[in-house]
């Protein structure tokens, strides 16, 4: 097959991970493959291999128009059988860019919220577009059916799929990290993703303040980009709490793995989500994990973690402390859980199948 992914970028977003290690795969399995960029190169992006086409797309009309020109002459040049998209921009230009091109499109949606409803209209007018809309979780699948954005027949869920041999535990580097960060005998709770609404600091950051009252050894990291004016809002609310000495604001950070081998559990206390890849890839690290209950986090949990109501402070921290309050030896057992979990049901190769079999169903229906 060949195969054009289409991304509106390759910033170290956890939707990007995702897409380019299943492109990693589709290659291994000796599939053409090339990406498909909506936007210019940015600064922090994720390194890859493979062919990249930057339509060098922003925000004037003249240069999506234009964008869309190169896109079109880069397919005639590549002839894709398949130009698989990913979120709602790239859906909608994917969608726009198959023209008269032969290729099949499928439209992956990566969370639960992808905007109002005029975004939801446009996926309705343009559904006639694509072959089949694709969603992370079936908790996204079923809000987008239930707003009339996509026909239940056309949908697919296939999760994201993380990659337990990078992800896994190593004692030697959880020590190495924990020297090298400075965390003597204190309880870290790391937390990871952009600082954005949709992740809700606030709502954890209040939890941490109420967790602090009584277990003050414990700690918050936060490794996740931010606008100057997002991280301002949640910092200021870091001091307010008084928390500005145990709160440390990591940045954008490419050693995930070797942050999570240095943490003691892994919380994530979003408003919104689709299937976050950092909670999977904070289980297959064998972490007691805490999250609340949106998206697609109850599939991806199941028995392995604590789930608690979203925006709800006091339920988010109460879930913290019973996981500390726990035993070492439990906490051990509850992060091996998670593990086996992701493994059998989530790992990164079982997705490049299921993908695969999805494009082969596709490629094989009629026109």
């Amino acid at each position: 097959m060949r195969i054009v992914y289409v991304l509106t970028s390759l910033g170290m977003g956890g939707a990007e991970r995702v897409v380019l290690a299943l492109a990693d795969r589709m290659v291994q399995r000796g599939h053409a493959v090339a990406l498909l960029v909506l936007r210019p190169r940015v600064p922090e992006q994720w390194p890859t291999a493979l062919r990249a086409v930057h339509l060098e797309m922003r925000k004037s009309p003249a240069s999506v128009l234009m964008g869309l020109v190169r896109g079109r002459r880069f397919l005639r040049e590549f002839e894709p059988d398949l130009l698989h998209s990913h979120s709602f921009h790239a859906n909608l230009a994917a969608r726009l860019l198959k023209g008269p091109s032969p290729a099949r499109v499928v439209s992956t949606v990566h969370n639960v919220y992808e905007g109002g409803w005029p975004r939801m209209l446009v996926y309705r007018l343009t559904d006639g577009l694509a072959r089949r809309t694709a969603f992370v979780s079936q908790a996204a699948a079923d809000r987008f059916v239930r707003l009339k954005a996509v026909p239940k027949e056309k949908c697919a869920v296939v999760t994201n799929g993380i990659d337990t041999g990078e992800f896994a535990p190593s004692a030697e580097r959880r020590g190495r990290m924990r020297a090298g960060m400075g965390a003597d005998g204190e309880f870290i709770w790391l937390t990871a993703g952009r600082i954005a609404p949709a992740k809700d600091y606030p709502n954890l950051l209040r939890a941490f303040a109420l967790l602090r009252a009584s277990r003050s050894g414990a700690r918050l990291w936060v490794a996740g980009e931010a606008s100057g004016r997002e991280l301002s809002k949640v910092r200021a609310l870091a001091a307010e709490l008084g928390l500005e000495d145990s709160v440390r604001w990591l940045g954008l950070r490419r050693d995930l793995p070797a942050l999570l081998d240095a943490a003691d559990g892994f919380v994530l206390a979003s408003a919104w989500e689709g299937m976050p890849l950092a909670l999977g890839e904070a289980m297959a690290m064998e972490k007691p994990v805490v999250a609340t209950d949106v998206g697609g986090v109850r599939e991806l949990v199941g028995d392995a973690g604590a789930i608690v109501a979203p925006r709800d402070s006091n339920a988010l921290a109460r879930a913290m402390a019973d996981q500390m309050q726990s035993s070492p030896e439990d906490r051990r057992a509850l992060g091996v859980a998670a593990r086996n979990r992701i493994q059998s049901s989530f790992s990164v190769d079982a997705k490049a199948d299921e993908w695969e079999a999805l494009y082969r169903a596709i490629l094989e229906s009629k026109p």
